[in-house]
């Protein structure tokens, strides 16, 4: 875990901007000794935003399987895939 000082970040920028990419980790900033704000680069934020949204997602297939909604089998993605894919073969081919 990286913590630095607020003023951190105005002093050195370049330094902690270059600390965020290098670890692909946020960086805690700290007002006063207390926790102020985290700065992460941006490739780090939108892989960990990306990965909230597939948490959500399985989170709300799952629910909606115990509530009773009907699943897709293996064969039946796999021919809804197949079909998907030849849709955009024959587009593209068009």
């Amino acid at each position: 875990m990286n913590i630095k000082p607020s003023a951190a970040i105005r002093k050195n920028y370049n330094d902690i901007a270059k600390l965020c990419r290098s670890t692909k980790e946020p960086v805690y900033l700290t007002k006063n000794g207390e926790g102020d704000l985290v700065v992460m680069d941006l490739e780090t934020y939108f892989r960990r935003e990306s990965a909230l949204k597939l948490r959500e997602d399985l989170l709300s297939a799952e629910e909606a399987r115990r509530g009773g909604q009907p699943g897709y089998s293996v064969k039946a993605v796999s021919a809804l895939m197949n079909k998907a894919i030849q849709d955009v073969l024959n587009v593209k081919n068009n």
